[in-house]
């Protein structure tokens, strides 16, 4: 399934960097950042229980956002792109590594 993941950390405190370093990081673990704070993670229903545990574990409730928007198996049908920094789709662009 296709969830994406955004969220906004503060940085009112002292930790706001540490948390929010922490945050991509888990996310770029399971997904492709599409913009600065947006990540796409095509995921099964288990890594998407540890994933969702990971994030909810590292974000202070009081002061910072997640948002999950799951856009199920037809995804690709729902999402539109325009202008730079396309990503790539591991399931139709040829990915060298």
């Amino acid at each position: 399934m296709m969830i994406l993941v955004t969220y906004d950390v503060s940085f009112e405190d002292g930790n706001g960097q540490k948390r929010l370093r922490h945050i991509a990081k888990t996310c770029l673990n399971y997904g492709t950042r599409v913009q600065y704070s947006v990540f796409e993670c095509d995921i099964d229903s288990s890594q998407w229980v540890v994933f969702k545990d990971t994030l909810l574990s590292i974000y202070d409730p009081s002061v910072d956002s997640l948002r999950f928007y799951k856009l199920g198996k037809g995804w690709r049908n729902r999402v539109e792109h325009h202008g730079a920094k396309r990503a790539v789709d591991i399931f139709q662009d040829d990915l060298i590594i």
